[in-house]
């Protein structure tokens, strides 16, 4: 068997996801999983984020490691994660599940005049909240004024910035990672 149908076979097998599988020069084989994940229906209170926890990539690397030792794989080191803060995007339903999220959009070309007079036409890399288009496609909102300096007060008469919309294909993209966010205030209490 391949060694991409003995890793799907194992991951999905024990209940995880497959991400992505890496391998290196060095022999190392790098494996990504993550939960499974299904759209909240209609009306269902949506529920909290469930994440992958070291026991979940200890529990599937002891099995990989067993099955590709019986199919005889070539590898030198076996690495098993979840795909961090930082996840990549890949296919729609990454999309759908982290519509409304901050993330990195770089594209495969630059905008080019389409972007209108306020975006710089050689402009690729933009972050911004991923949201649904009204056609049923996919846009980033972003705005290009830089956050407030700790401490700085701002003016409630000061004009916000315009914010700026761009739609896209999943073909335009090269690479939408989910943004690194970290607050180190603690877990806030959601508003409701």
């Amino acid at each position: 068997m391949a060694l991409q149908q003995i890793v799907e076979q194992t991951v999905t097998g024990l209940g995880y996801d497959l991400v992505e599988i890496e391998r290196t020069a060095g022999g190392l084989l790098r494996i990504t999983i993550d939960l499974p994940w299904q759209a909240p229906e209609e009306g269902a209170p949506e529920l909290p984020d469930q994440y992958v926890t070291v026991q979940d990539c200890e529990k599937v690397t002891r099995q990989l490691q067993f099955a590709l030792e019986v199919d005889g794989a070539d590898y030198a080191r076996l690495e098993v994660s979840s795909p961090g803060i930082d996840r990549l995007l890949r296919h729609e339903q990454d999309f759908i599940r982290f519509e409304g999220s901050e993330v990195d959009l770089t594209l495969k070309a630059p905008i080019g005049a389409a972007g209108g007079e306020k975006i710089n036409a050689n402009r690729k890399k933009f972050r911004g909240t991923l949201e649904r288009s009204e056609e049923g496609g996919w846009q980033l909102v972003w705005t290009d004024e830089p956050p407030p300096k700790p401490g700085v007060r701002v003016s409630k008469k000061r004009e916000p910035a315009p914010m700026n919309v761009m739609g896209f294909t999943l073909d335009e993209l090269r690479d939408v990672r989910l943004a690194p966010i970290v607050s180190f205030k603690g877990r806030a209490a959601k508003s409701e």
